[in-house]
């Protein structure tokens, strides 16, 4: 998924993102791609709402234009009812045999209404406009995928269910992620403060500030972003920086991939407390960068990581 976000990311022009890298290599996950859509929240609740009002049947043919949708479907049960996705869409392992319909350079509209699909349900800020929009002038019905935050992955849950017909698993599902996410709260929420560097990639070294989906799940486990009041929400930083923001961990986040992130020799920087002290940690970022209910997996196993580090720190 770190593939997926970084390809729509690198391209992101507005917004206060970053631009003018020109490699395609993720984040799950945050706004990415280079033309995102852009609409209202009034905008999606009345898509929405013209959805629902003028169909009572659940969605049989659906195409789902994001990996963390696809991963959602398939928890709630609506898995089979997928007929198209993009790329980068691999988990659960029945999602590699769904056909690709495009992925962050643009759909394939001819083979979309070829699959005569009854709901598209596209990720707000990973799909392009031009291609939404002109689905949406072909008469279909799109649904957008847009949690504000952690906790919005139980409502979009929900509102999965309704859409595809799986409502009683989907209702159980969202109740098992919001105490899941509860417990993890309560679990960290007074430990130690910890300060750190969540390096998203190394070339360009970037991280992530307040305004992420990463930033909440660094709060979650007690963790102090170093990084949370950059004016940029994916800031182009050098090592400079990282000196100059003293963080007592690093978090290098992992993916699947035949093209893992690039490794910084950290231990010419001595002056900075985690590299002194041999504080990082690796987490996957297939888990942690996907807006879906198994998220809280790798969330979890950050929580515990971070956790060591402060008490080794605190030792």
């Amino acid at each position: 998924m770190l593939s997926y976000m970084k390809s729509l990311l690198f391209n992101r022009v507005a917004g206060g993102y970053v631009c003018g890298v020109a490699f395609v290599i993720f984040i799950g996950s945050l706004s990415w791609s280079s033309q995102a859509v852009e609409v209202s929240e009034s905008a999606t609740a009345d898509i929405f709402n013209a959805t629902a009002a003028t169909s009572n049947t659940p969605a049989q043919r659906i195409i789902a234009l994001s990996p963390h949708i696809v991963e959602s479907l398939f928890a709630i049960g609506a898995g089979s009812q997928i007929v198209g996705t993009v790329n980068y869409a691999d988990f659960p392992k029945q999602a590699l045999d769904i056909p690709r319909i495009g992925g962050h350079h643009g759909m394939q509209i001819e083979k979309i209404l070829q699959m005569r699909p009854d709901l598209v349900i596209s990720w707000r800020s990973g799909n392009k406009v031009e291609d939404i929009e002109k689905l949406k002038s072909l008469g279909l019905k799109v649904i957008y995928s847009d949690a504000k935050d952690i906790d919005g992955v139980a409502t979009e849950l929900r509102r999965f269910g309704k859409l595809t017909g799986h409502e009683e698993k989907a209702e159980q599902l969202a109740l098992e992620y919001s105490a899941k996410l509860l417990k993890l709260r309560q679990t960290y929420q007074d430990k130690p403060a910890i300060s750190v560097f969540y390096q998203l990639w190394s070339e360009p070294l970037m991280s992530v500030n307040k305004n992420t989906w990463i930033h909440q799940l660094l709060q979650t486990c007690g963790a102090i972003n170093v990084f949370a009041e950059n004016s940029t929400n994916y800031p182009h930083l050098s090592i400079e920086n990282v000196v100059v923001a003293n963080p007592e961990l690093i978090i290098m986040p992992q993916e699947n991939s035949k093209t893992p992130q690039p490794k910084i020799n950290w231990q010419q920087w001595q002056m900075i407390p985690a590299v002194k002290n041999n504080q990082f940690i690796e987490i996957d970022a297939d888990l942690v960068h996907r807006f879906s209910s198994r998220m809280l997996i790798g969330l979890e196993d950050m929580c515990g990581k971070i956790d060591k580090s402060r008490q080794a720190i605190a030792n």
